[in-house]
């Protein structure tokens, strides 16, 4: 398994030769492993790769088959190996759809297409067709127009007849070519209809409310088997060595997925899998299935505990009554989620919720005892049950008994729906519950079995856009803890907390991974860090707000909102680096945030004089050179308390349990925001010159060349005492101190732990009261260095004062 990974976007702008090209750096840096985003071939000019239309090739636009091979070379020279993202959920609907060899076969041939088993379409629609919802407007109209056009050789594939829409093409059903054009539209196996169409009446499955990603049915194994045909190939080369599953939540059985892949993985008859790490979203204190074979989740658990460790949990009160205060809302955040998921819903997810209640109605309608409960009961029992849910979804298996956990999980969620419906309703709540846990039913009724998963893989989308990709926009306490599997009400980690987490990873799940940034973080590592620090500053915060708000008034149109005006001054502070962020970078930002908030425009429904009102708010703000000057004093006021925050966090994810990763660049400050801000080019020239300067000897010249130096000793001491950290003697102990501002843990075997790290938190507070004085830790026995520093340290109690007297962290290894 991996000791450590570091994260590579692979994409147009960054192929396979340039991944290659940075082997050595990665293998200087301390890591054991690069992890690709994902490599198979997806939609042309792809960002991410999260887009997928051929599971048979790399991705060309990296290199293909061969530049792949030169890197998975170049990785092997330098000591290292990779893993890689799968994306075994969805695949994308490109344009052209021909890129997508299996949908455009379905499209042409309908159920009888080879491939009509890969997707999860309704084919009960009246008009058995899959809905192409790419028109600009509807589709009479579009006829009208002569928009649409029938060119007679355009398939790629045979030769035969094609539709063309502007950049978009579809195939011709066989028989239908000679008909007036109206009438052949209406003979496809797919029916073209205005893009608007799509969130009503969508008959395909897809990831989240994305209509360009279908889902496919990887529990058919036939399709597991073609899907990863090409992965397997490479695991069992050893060109990757482990695998991450992103949003195993969107599958019909995660658990059968991940046995299938474990068996798959397999070296040998009894061998050990594949290493095998799963997106999954832990809402409170949901623990990832024990009986799921898979090495953990991709870390967002650990981010949350860690980035809280470095909260001040008294910062809560005043930062609510600030924001209370300048935004005029004094709604509770649960009151925010609720409205953004029922709206999602109501909108986004009709489509979803219309095929749930369709089936839900057939199901009731067959079954005399159920027959009285209306389509409309139903509807509503399935959106209150939604909105209720607090996690991602239950594991109910078609079939099967339903988990204890499961049962309380949406047993919780129906008392919460049950006082949000009229008594008439709570009879069919009942049957909705008894029905999602498979507990009622004929167990030979398919419909059953569907919806059972359907309403599962419904969930997630509701969490993620409701709560994520919504409420996390529309409310700015504090930002920094608006992230990926976080409660922004969950104001702060006790040091008693973490380590009770941390134990429990070492004891269950050792080698999950931990990470602080990914590409799918709202925003930095570092830009959270920075923030974090606003939960010790409550006044000079509150003073500074209402100083620049007051030098900012010119710029302020009428139809701001303060909840954006707030969310504006915490960015800019947020990634202040030697100055302001760039008009282009904030603009952007502020563009997909106000957006994403819905509250006064949206993607579909652009709102632009609020629009206009943000930018000129903004440009404003970025051409005043008050205001700057401003935010540059209290920037600089918290910016020893945010290089605290910043290299604690770090060294604490790097040596906690589990398999750390660095996402790409941030062995370096890194001031990102969401993507795909997260995805600028890194400058890899530069990080090598510092990192061979500090192995030349240098001094750390400044907070880059701290957090390289955090960062490469520790990933090279993960590397070369791989059994302290790694393996089944890496065991995880508090170390006993005489104040909660610091917090220092063993890592090793109990008798002779090889590793201790320490690191400051609340350093506001630290000073406060009088700093360290005569606080102590307690080491181990035995002789200690510091990584970082070289100095070495004998067992017993040690002064923090001594300990960290060059910097706020220090990771000490046994020396003797």
């Amino acid at each position: 398994m991996p000791v450590s990974t570091y994260r590579l976007q692979v994409q147009p702008a960054f192929t396979f030769d340039d991944a290659a090209a940075q082997a050595g750096y990665l293998a200087a840096l301390g890591v054991s492993h690069a992890y690709l985003s994902p490599v198979l071939a997806p939609a042309k000019g792809s960002q991410h790769g999260y887009d997928v239309v051929d599971h048979s090739r790399l991705n060309p636009e990296a290199g293909d088959r061969e530049a792949f091979d030169r890197l998975s070379a170049a990785l092997g020279e330098a000591g290292l190996a990779a893993v890689a993202d799968v994306v075994p959920n969805h695949m994308a609907v490109p344009t052209p759809a021909s890129d997508n060899a299996q949908l455009w076969s379905v499209l042409k041939e309908g159920p009888r297409s080879p491939f009509a088993s890969w997707f999860d379409v309704d084919w009960s629609v009246q008009d058995r067709a899959i809905l192409m919802a790419v028109l600009g407007q509807r589709i009479g109209q579009v006829l009208a127009a002569g928009e649409l056009s029938l060119d007679r050789s355009g398939d790629p594939f045979d030769g035969g007849p094609v539709l063309r829409y502007y950049d978009h093409v579809f195939p011709v059903r066989p028989g239908t070519e000679d008909l007036p054009l109206a009438q052949l539209v209406d003979r496809q196996w797919y029916r073209l209809a205005h893009w608007r169409v799509a969130d009503e009446e969508l008959n395909y499955r897809r990831f989240f409310d994305v209509d360009t990603l279908a889902a496919i049915r990887v529990e058919d194994p036939d399709v597991f088997d073609a899907s990863h045909a090409l992965l397997l190939d490479l695991l069992h080369s050893g060109q990757l060595q482990g695998l991450r599953i992103d949003h195993p939540d969107g599958l019909a059985d995660p658990r059968g997925y991940l046995q299938r892949l474990a068996e798959v993985t397999a070296t040998g008859e009894g061998g050990s899998s594949a290493w095998v790490v799963v997106e999954k979203i832990l809402e409170g204190e949901e623990v990832l299935p024990q009986d799921w074979p898979c090495a953990g989740t991709t870390g967002y658990d650990a981010l949350q505990r860690i980035g809280g460790l470095f909260v001040d949990a008294a910062g809560a009160e005043p930062l609510s009554g600030q924001y209370a205060g300048t935004t005029g809302d004094t709604r509770p955040f649960a009151t925010i989620v609720d409205e953004a998921k029922r709206e999602v819903v109501e909108h986004g997810l009709y489509a979803e919720v219309h095929r749930l209640v369709e089936l839900l109605s057939g199901i009731c309608h067959d079954d005399v005892d159920l027959r009285d409960h209306t389509r409309r009961g139903l509807h509503e029992c399935v959106v209150e049950l939604l909105v209720a849910m607090e996690r991602y979804r239950a594991y109910v298996t078609p079939g099967q008994p339903a988990p204890a956990e499961s049962v309380e999980v949406l047993e919780h969620a129906a008392s919460i729906a049950r006082h949000r419906l009229p008594a008439e309703r709570q009879d069919t709540l009942d049957v909705v519950v008894d029905l999602a846990l498979n507990r009622t039913g004929s167990p030979d009724d398919e419909r059953i079995a569907e919806f059972v998963v359907r309403f599962q893989q419904t969930c997630g989308p509701v969490m993620a856009k409701g709560i994520e990709d919504t409420a996390f926009y529309r409310w700015f306490r504090l930002s920094a803890l608006n992230e990926v599997g976080g409660d922004p009400t969950r104001f702060g980690t006790a040091p008693e907390e973490f380590h009770s987490f941390a134990a429990r990873l070492a004891r269950d799940w050792p080698a999950t991974m931990t990470t602080l940034s990914t590409h799918d973080t709202k925003r930095s590592e570092d830009v959270r860090a920075r923030l974090v620090t606003l939960s010790e500053f409550t006044e000079e915060w509150a003073e500074a707000l209402a100083t620049w708000r007051e030098l900012a008034a010119d710029h302020r149109a009428g139809e701001l909102d303060a909840r954006t005006e707030l969310l504006v001054w915490q960015t800019l502070v947020g990634t202040w680096g030697t100055g302001p962020l760039s008009a282009e970078r904030l603009l952007a930002y502020l563009q997909k945030a106000t957006r994403e908030a819905k509250d006064h425009t949206t993607w579909t429904a652009p709102d632009e004089a609020y629009e206009s009102a943000v930018e000129r708010f903004a440009t404003g703000v970025l051409g005043d050179e008050a205001v700057l000057a401003a935010v540059a004093e209290f920037v600089e006021l918290i910016a020893p308390a945010a290089r605290t925050a910043l290299l604690g966090q770090k060294l604490v994810q790097l040596t906690m349990p589990g398999v750390p990763d660095v996402y790409q660049g941030t062995e370096l400050v890194d001031l990102s925001l969401v993507d795909p801000d997260n995805r600028r080019p890194v400058d890899y020239a530069e990080r090598a010159r510092r990192l061979a300067a500090l192995d030349g000897g240098s001094r750390p010249a400044d907070l880059d060349d701290e957090k390289l130096l955090v960062v490469s000793r520790t990933l090279r001491a993960r590397r070369e005492h791989a059994d302290v950290f790694t393996g089944p003697d890496a065991g995880y102990a508090p170390v006993p101190t005489s104040t909660g501002n610091a917090v220092a843990f063993a890592r090793g075997s109990v008798e002779a732990p090889g590793a201790v790290a320490v690191a400051t938190r609340l350093p506001v507070s630290l000073e406060r009261h009088g700093g360290w004085g005569e606080h102590t830790l307690t080491l181990p026995e035995g002789t200690w260095r510091d990584a970082f520093t070289g100095a070495e340290h004998g067992g017993g109690p040690a002064r923090l004062a001594d300990l960290l007297r060059d910097l706020p962290v220090s990771l000490l290894l046994r020396a003797g």
